[in-house]
């Protein structure tokens, strides 16, 4: 396993990170625990939750499992880089969502309480909050390092805006600010090259993309769309909308000798900007899968074919739209 640095900072993480969402929802507890033992085995060391995970109001349903893996001993916690998210609705009342320092301090400690662990390594922000101050937002989370609970701090969803406004406000402060960003980036949904991954470029800051696959778009669609989840109107329909440039993708990736899914997540790999995309798999086979990809090795003809086939917004702002 190819190991990097997160962004400027000296921390070292795997080449991929392991998503965790499915856990609970889609794969049982035993089959989660051996898609992390898998996964440490191969030298994954980079875990990425959220507090929403489960999707139980309040429950942290997907935090808890892994909590009991880390609980079995064995030095887990010391061989992985953690990170979980704050930002999403735990509970009913007005100060149980957001970036407040309220939320933040509380979705902390229970955080921490669900996952066993004395300490968050990557406490990420999972969407921006509009309503809070970066004053606010940076005092927790200064509160939060200086007692050990958290040691770096990163965003997702963030524009480029958001970045720059949030590393303005921590330089005032003294403050390290964000070492990474989580962004939706797949070969099919690539807007953030157009100023958000020139920001993070800029400012020191790792580039995490989540759902690498395009929601399964990019992982044989054609051929899956008539059986389970893709098999809904939802997504049958989306099928259809990109059908010519499906059909050239996935011929593409048989003329490689390869599946579609693996041809995306290199894709990614091939991106120096990029630190380690989030594979999200629900069974030990798509586990093995996506570190398969790691081996594809694209030439320049292969990338300047799957550019054709998935155009981006044109370069990165403004020269993609302006002289």
């Amino acid at each position: 396993m190819e190991i990097v640095k997160l962004g400027r900072t000296g921390l070292k993480v795997s080449r991929l990170c392991l998503g965790t969402m499915n856990f609970g929802p889609h794969t049982t507890e035993a089959d989660s625990f051996t898609i992390m033992d898998r996964a440490l085995d191969q030298g994954i060391n980079f875990f990425d939750t959220a507090n929403v995970y489960g999707w139980k109001a309040g429950e942290g349903v997907t935090e808890q499992i892994i909590g009991r893996w880390l609980a079995q001993g064995d030095a887990r916690r010391d061989r992985i880089v953690l990170a979980t998210k704050v930002y999403g609705r735990m509970g009913e009342g007005p100060n149980d969502s957001g970036l407040s320092a309220y939320h933040i301090r509380k979705a902390c400690e229970d955080s921490l309480k669900r996952l066993k662990t004395d300490r968050i390594d990557l406490y990420q922000m999972h969407h921006v909050d509009m309503e809070t101050p970066w004053e606010e937002i940076w005092q927790a989370m200064e509160q939060l390092v200086l007692e050990g609970k958290v040691l770096y701090v990163g965003s997702s969803n963030f524009a480029a805006w958001h970045i720059a406004q949030a590393q303005s406000t921590s330089a005032k402060r003294n403050f390290m600010g964000l070492v990474s960003e989580q962004s939706l980036y797949n070969l099919k949904e690539r807007t953030i090259e157009l100023e958000v991954i020139p920001a993070c470029r800029a400012h020191g800051i790792g580039l995490i993309p989540w759902s690498p696959l395009g929601g399964g778009m990019l992982a044989g669609a054609l051929q899956k769309a008539s059986e389970g989840r893709r098999a809904r109107d939802n997504v049958r329909n989306e099928v259809e909308k990109h059908r010519t440039r499906l059909e050239a993708y996935e011929a593409f990736c048989q003329s490689l000798g390869e599946n579609p899914a693996d041809v995306a997540m290199a894709w990614l790999l091939h991106n120096r900007d990029v630190t380690s995309p989030i594979i999200g798999p629900r069974t030990v086979d798509q586990l093995d899968g996506a570190l398969h990809a790691m081996k594809i090795r694209l030439s320049k003809e292969n990338l300047e074919s799957l550019d054709k086939i998935w155009p981006g917004p044109g370069g990165e702002a403004p020269q993609a739209y302006a002289w």
